[in-house]
């Protein structure tokens, strides 16, 4: 007995002795947790510091906007500006506006229509024009930031009876605000104006993350934003006030360790021997941590190695093939099935796509194939030649395109074909191609023939096949997005394309009462034409609508990634009045975005984009020239008269009709409105859809260009980026090739019938002149 009661003396004397480390341990912990408690608070700090510096800064910034507005309103106001405005003077009603304005630059007077603006709008400039169209709308003084010669200014603009005066000031009168702002170390504070950065100080490394920190000023379209360093956790993820508790906790403990240590402290021997469990100590040493993990552990397994599977490698190419060079086309591959277009065309077309993919370090790729009776030969030999490029493929099956570009995203592959014939008749089918996250198009399509054509085609080990189902996926991850404020009643036709397999169901998804119309899948197209730009296709749509007395129609083409929109009073809401309500409301989280738009829509989008603080862009007409613009200039927004759309904002920036009937259902749900009041409200003129002319043998390019050396439209501002586009003050016209079909393709639009009637027959005269042998019907 007095032997054990000596060991356990002995025990705890030796515990003693190793107190002093564990407080030097407890004391560099203590540290630790204070340091990271000290270092919360000071980041804490730094950010509110920065946070009120960006509050002063807009409250700067609006001061002197609102001085400015008032101090032009004032200065119009006066008896001299009307009197010379009154006499037609504007060069003197401007004199008369400067006269005594002591820091003023320039003054100008524009009429109201600004047709010196949109006659050239790049030199002009889309900030100034948006500038101005917001003053004109508005009615009060409106103030932003303006480039004149390349340099930022402040411009200020208030309208008076049918003229705009705008003046220029020094930019520095808002940007001292941030140049001059006190800000704490390492943070950032700048002045945007849509994406571009007016004036900024402090850390520039932050810039890219500062956006999330932003507020507006006021309703100029400017934004101040802040960043500070990001702030981390604190040790073991606790926060500044539990750091510090943590580290006084530990410094008591630290300061009762070296206590007991020197016997400062008595401890009881008896207590510490009763709490001893009978067996816990084995030869009179203690068990360790280490030694009761290596007790309780499992027996780790030993490691077996296996030898990883060889990486694929090209062992030959195979031999070429003869294929249509006219299924090549300018955004696709499309032929007519049996005759250009073969399985066997879809092979070699699939180990073309795969060994440009192979060569381009891209392995995997998505297929899906609309509802065409082709589709699933066709599918299976693309897949076939894909694999013999040694490419795995994922097959999603009866997909709409869009799907297939969205599981291109959702499954990384980057890469994805789909098999459709579009809106093409049930005999055509072809392919879409997106290699690494850009769409194939133009000299990419044809080098794929020349490929073929030249047997520079890759033969290796067989890539794997494996079926995917994604439809669950991409319902989830819009309707996680969108949702309506309301429901609406919405008859959906697809016009028996593959969308018929998904509208419905997303529709009712979001919250909508879906209806559906020619929705289930038939290749044969036997109801209509799967082609929603045609108003004779959207006619049982109209019937159907006002029968059930739905809020909408929609309409899909063959392949779902073009929408049409009818209302219930039976009229076609054509696609580039939808951008405009879709850029309305893009542009109100988005201030100075970039919106595209081919050259087949209305005159009056590049106006209504300029109105609502964007930037208009007019582009060739092309969905996968479209998307190539988008990346190139970092647009939020594009569409195309045909009713494709294209969402960066939100989405992924891919053509998708599906995803633009969604957005454009929660924009409807969430006006009070009745959807055809939103949708009237939207400007309008005299149009013509998309008119088409057959040329039969004739190459359709060729008329165009030959029609572009000769036309001499007076008066007219002419455009020559895809085809001939002539715009004039009341209306436009446009004239180009087709690059799917031989057909010219035309549209007209003006303010009233007899602009119209004008603009068209300057057309019809000049084309009648280049090409006698057609048959105009327009």
């Amino acid at each position: 007995m007095a032997g054990k009661k000596k060991g356990l003396e002995l025990n705890l004397q030796d515990r003693r002795q190793s107190l002093p480390l564990l407080a030097v341990v407890l004391v560099l912990l203590a540290a630790w947790f204070g340091w990271g408690g000290w270092s919360l608070l000071s980041s804490e700090r730094h950010e509110q510091q920065a946070l009120a510096a960006r509050e002063e800064a807009v409250a700067a910034m609006q001061q002197v906007l609102a001085t400015q507005g008032s101090q032009l309103a004032q200065r119009v106001a006066k008896p001299e500006v009307g009197a010379a405005l009154a006499a037609g003077d504007t060069a003197a009603a401007a004199q008369a506006v400067r006269a005594g304005w002591q820091d003023v630059k320039d003054v100008q007077v524009l009429e109201a229509a600004l047709e010196a603006g949109y006659a050239d709008a790049g030199t002009f400039g889309y900030a100034k024009l948006a500038l101005l169209e917001r003053a004109l709308e508005q009615g009060q003084p409106q103030a932003g930031i303006v480039l004149e010669r390349k340099q930022p200014v402040l411009g200020v603009a208030a309208a008076t009876g049918g003229h705009v005066v705008y003046a220029v000031l020094p930019a520095t009168a808002v940007t001292a605000a941030v140049s001059n702002a006190a800000l704490p170390e390492g943070a950032y504070l700048a002045l945007r104006q849509g994406s571009h950065t007016v004036a900024e100080s402090g850390d520039a490394s932050l810039s890219a993350s500062a956006d999330s920190g932003g507020r507006s000023v006021g309703t100029s379209g400017l934004r101040v934003v802040e960043a500070t360093p990001a702030i981390s956790e604190g040790p073991m993820g606790l926060g500044a006030v539990q750091c510090l508790i943590v580290a006084g906790l530990l410094l008591l403990v630290a300061a009762l360790s070296v206590l007991l240590a020197f016997q400062r402290l008595r401890v009881p021997t008896l207590a510490l021997a009763r709490k001893r469990e009978p067996g816990a100590v084995a030869h009179g040493s203690d068990v360790t941590f280490g030694e009761a993990i290596k007790r309780e552990a499992p027996p780790v397994p030993a490691r077996t190695e296996t030898s990883e599977a060889p990486a694929k490698k090209a062992v030959g190419s195979a031999a070429g093939g003869h294929v249509d060079p006219g299924i090549f086309r300018a955004y696709d591959i499309r032929g007519v099935v049996g005759g250009s277009l073969t399985v066997r065309t879809a092979e070699l077309i699939g180990q073309a796509i795969g060994s440009v993919m192979s060569e381009a370090g891209f392995n995997n790729v998505v297929v899906g194939r609309d509802g065409r009776l082709s589709g699933p030969e066709l599918s299976a030999g693309l897949i076939e030649g894909l694999r013999r490029a040694g490419i795995d493929v994922i097959d999603i099956g009866l997909a709409p395109t869009p799907v297939c570009y969205f599981a291109a995203y959702h499954l990384q592959t980057g890469s994805c074909v789909a098999v459709t014939g579009s809106h093409n008749p049930p005999d055509y089918n072809g392919f879409k191609i997106v290699i690494g996250g850009e769409t194939l198009s133009g000299e990419a399509i044809t080098a794929l023939y020349t490929r073929i054509t030249e047997g520079q085609l890759i033969s290796t080990d067989k890539g794997s096949l494996e079926a995917r189902d994604v439809a669950q996926d991409y319902l989830e991850r819009i309707a996680g997005d969108v949702q309506l404020a309301r429901p609406l009643k919405v008859v959906i036709d697809a016009g028996n394309g593959v969308a018929g397999e998904f509208a419905p169901a997303l529709m009712e998804a979001i919250g909508a009462e879906a209806i559906p119309l020619y929705c289930d899948v038939d290749g044969t197209f036997p109801n209509h034409h799967p082609d929603p730009s045609e108003p004779h296709n959207l006619q049982d749509l109209i019937q159907t609508v006002q029968r059930f007395n739905a809020d909408i129609g929609l309409a899909f083409d063959g392949d779902g990634d073009r929408l049409g929109v009818v209302t219930r009073e039976g009229e076609i809401i054509y696609a580039d009045r939808l951008l405009m309500l879709f850029a309305g409301d893009v542009l109100e989280r988005n201030p100075g975005a970039m919106v595209i738009y081919d050259v087949k829509c209305t005159g009056k989008l590049q106006g209504w984009v300029l109105r609502h603080g964007g930037t208009p862009m007019m582009w060739r007409t092309g969905h996968s020239l479209i998307k190539g613009r988008m990346r190139e200039t970092g647009a939020e927004l594009a569409g195309e008269m045909s009713g494709h759309f294209f969402f960066q904002e939100r989405w992924y920036g891919f053509d998708d009709g599906l995803y633009a009937a969604a957005r454009l259902l929660e924009i409807l749900a969430a006006s009070e409105e009745a959807p055809s009041d939103t949708l009237a409200a939207l400007p309008n003129g005299v149009s013509t859809p998309e008119l088409k002319v057959a040329v039969g043998e004739a190459s359709p390019h060729e008329i165009v260009e030959r029609f572009v050396e000769v036309t001499q439209f007076e008066g007219a501002r002419l455009s020559t980026i895809d085809g001939l586009r002539a715009d004039w003050d009341d209306g436009w016209g446009l004239l180009r090739a087709s690059n799917t079909t031989p057909v010219l393709v035309l549209r007209f639009e003006a303010d009233d019938q007899a602009a119209l009637d004008r603009i068209r027959d300057a057309f019809r005269g000049t084309l009648q002149q280049v090409a006698p042998e057609l048959t105009l019907t327009f």
